[in-house]
């Protein structure tokens, strides 16, 4: 028993030995293994929309001014709320009317507007806007021609009318973040004018089948959020119509292998706000007003500041939780606004109140009507 614990005693220290040995030379025992890093977790976008623009002569004179009366500068009209549209992702325009051409522009009730508005969209940091409205075919193929070319010219993407045949079947696809984002846009009527001859494809018209097909053929495109722009309401009337309400319920209740095929709607004409509402579990904004227009009458001739009123949307897209699920909106916000006509500029009534103007009145009544339909149960909130 002796002699075996001497032996015990003479290994340990010869391990202690060489252990010390090692160190002198400068070897050090082996560090522990480290974790494995976490796997990076895809990260969402975030999408803002607004109104319609639509310059009225008054708009198109302050332009004039805002350039030193050589050309047409519209960038200072919306300086205000450069910083939300900058900061998305993806931004959304409503450009309700076509553009002229060599100094002639006009207003309503036949709009030729300077070209000019799609640099200052590009500036605001505009990524893309609808194009179909009831003003689209104001100078026929012509203004649809030119005011395309001109977007383009900017950089500015679009959806809604074309010049081409192929240009009206191909899906305009945005790169928000890791998404992949389809803009689609129809319009309700062209207010009398007709398609020009050979181009029925010249305006997307608003037609529940159309819509579904489109948004269809754009998720096979490759399109992980699918966004529909409608230019579509009753003018001059706070609450949705019944053609609204009733689109809204079909469109957002339309599925393709149990995923819905439209991700979000975004109304546009009325000329004031209307409301946002949760249908079927997509975001429909019925209504988002006017973003620039001229002073406001109805349809008696009385002046109406809401047609001068409006709301920008921002929604937060999060990625699916599977390959080929649905990118759902974590976060919906709405930014109220004004069109100040006298300083010819857009304000967002938010920060023009942190500064001490008095337009709390005109901001709760926007807040109270996009509330309306119990949107504030459903999350959204009013965003700055």
């Amino acid at each position: 028993m002796i002699a075996r614990s001497r032996q015990v005693a003479l290994a340990l220290t010869v391990l202690l030995a060489a252990g010390a040995a090692c160190q002198a030379r400068g070897h050090e025992p082996p560090a522990p293994a480290r974790p494995a890093p976490a796997a990076v977790k895809p990260r969402g976008f975030t999408l803002v929309a607004s109104g319609d623009i639509i310059p009225h002569s008054p708009i198109i004179d302050r332009a004039r001014f805002d350039a030193g009366g050589t050309g047409y500068d519209f960038r200072p009209m919306l300086t205000g709320i450069r910083s939300v549209v900058s900061h998305a992702d993806v931004a959304l325009c409503h450009m309700e009317t076509v553009y002229g051409a060599d100094g002639v522009y006009t207003g309503y009730p036949a709009f030729k507007s300077p070209p000019e508005v799609a640099d200052a969209l590009a500036a605001t940091g505009y990524d893309a806007c609808s194009t179909a409205s009831n003003h689209t075919l104001d100078d026929g193929a012509d203004g649809i021609r030119r005011t395309l070319d001109a977007l383009d010219r900017a950089g500015v993407r679009h959806a809604g009318s074309a010049r081409t045949e192929a240009e009206a079947n191909t899906v305009t696809m945005l790169q928000a973040g890791p998404a992949r984002v389809a803009h689609l846009a129809y319009t309700y009527a062209t207010n009398g004018f007709p398609l020009p001859d050979g181009q029925p494809w010249a305006v997307n018209l608003l037609d529940e089948a159309t819509v579904l097909a489109d948004a269809r053929a754009a998720r096979r495109a490759g399109a992980d959020v699918v966004v529909v722009s409608v230019h579509w309401g009753t003018e001059w009337q706070d609450a949705p119509d019944e053609r609204q309400l009733t689109l809204a319920r079909s469109l957002t209740a339309a599925r393709t292998g149990g995923r819905p095929d439209i991700d979000l709607i975004l109304g546009t004409h009325a000329h004031v706000p209307q409301a946002y509402e949760k249908v079927n579990g997509t975001w429909v904004v019925y209504g988002m007003g006017d973003q620039i227009a001229g002073e406001m009458t109805d349809h008696q001739g009385a002046p109406d500041p809401r047609g001068n009123q409006s709301t920008l949307g921002r929604f937060t897209f999060a990625p699916p939780a599977r390959p080929g699920g649905r990118w759902d909106v974590t976060k919906a916000e709405f930014v109220p606004q004004l069109f100040d006509v006298d300083a010819g500029r857009v304000v967002n009534l938010n920060q023009a109140i942190a500064q001490g103007a008095e337009v709390h009145a005109v901001r709760d009544r926007i807040r109270d009507v996009v509330l309306s339909r119990g949107a504030a149960g459903d999350g959204l909130v009013m965003g700055e």
